[in-house]
């Protein structure tokens, strides 16, 4: 059993339901989805938004929820939040959120305020909304210009976009960037972690999907479909009436 930590962070926690995939309806609307164990949620402080206040770095924990560690910080006013594990964070480290913030790990700035190259991440599409971008393990986006009221920001995916320079975001690269050289091991950890099994089209009922039937092993035998019999490779999904793309500059390789 894991030591129990000497802080307390209840107020930080609560019970996360899992409703294996299904809507209110009881009906499966996500597949592949089933029981796991129970795991409580930990509320990361995404929006930074205790401005001017030095923080401390106290822990770094585990959380089951995100593919990231999570640090626990404490503010000089004795209140305790968690936050995204940026690499080089160390615990005893102090942070801020600042217009005045040095170009540190961990400190957040408006992006106007962050110099050209930097590597960030916890990035907000719109001013006050809290962090959406750029969040999962060994994420990281860099300032590549600015132009007027916007900041030009190259993602991982090659993507250039226009953020508003005064929405705000972290320097640095989101942690545990080893995390996509996990290996499970086994079945079981898939189940433990609420995964069920997926079944390829090829092995099924022809009632069943599109790719199903045939004597013996047979390929899909058409334009391969989902179970719905909808395209599955190709086709374009983006929502044509979406105005985030007004925003991109260079689509994504």
């Amino acid at each position: 059993m894991r030591n129990q930590p000497k802080y307390s962070t209840k107020k930080l926690k609560k019970i996360l339901k899992k409703h294996s995939g299904r809507n209110s309806d009881g009906i499966i609307t996500v597949r592949h989805q089933g029981g796991r164990q129970k795991r409580f949620y930990r509320t990361i402080d995404f929006a930074r938004s205790k401005k001017d206040i030095i923080a401390k770095v106290i822990a770094n924990e585990y959380d089951p929820n995100r593919n990231v560690t999570i640090d626990l910080v404490e503010y000089s006013d004795k209140e305790k939040r968690y936050i995204l594990h940026p690499e080089g964070l160390k615990v005893g480290d102090t942070i801020t959120a600042s217009v005045s913030a040095d170009i540190k790990v961990g400190n957040a700035l408006p992006l106007k305020l962050i110099p050209i190259g930097t590597q960030i991440h916890n990035i907000e599409l719109y001013a006050n909304s809290g962090g959406q971008m750029v969040r999962s393990a060994g994420a990281f986006a860099s300032i590549v210009a600015r132009e007027g009221e916007f900041v030009h920001l190259k993602l991982m995916s090659g993507e250039v976009r226009r953020f508003f320079g005064n929405c705000w975001a972290t320097i640095g690269v989101v942690g545990n960037s080893e995390y996509k050289d996990k290996i499970l091991g086994k079945a079981g950890r898939s189940r433990l972690m609420g995964i069920r099994p997926t079944v390829r089209g090829t092995a099924q009922n022809p009632r069943s999907h599109p790719h199903g039937g045939g004597e013996g092993r047979s390929g899909e035998g058409m334009h391969p479909k989902t179970p719905w019999g909808k395209s599955a490779r190709g086709t374009r999904t983006r929502n044509k009436k979406n105005h985030s793309n007004k925003f991109i500059i260079k689509r994504r390789k």
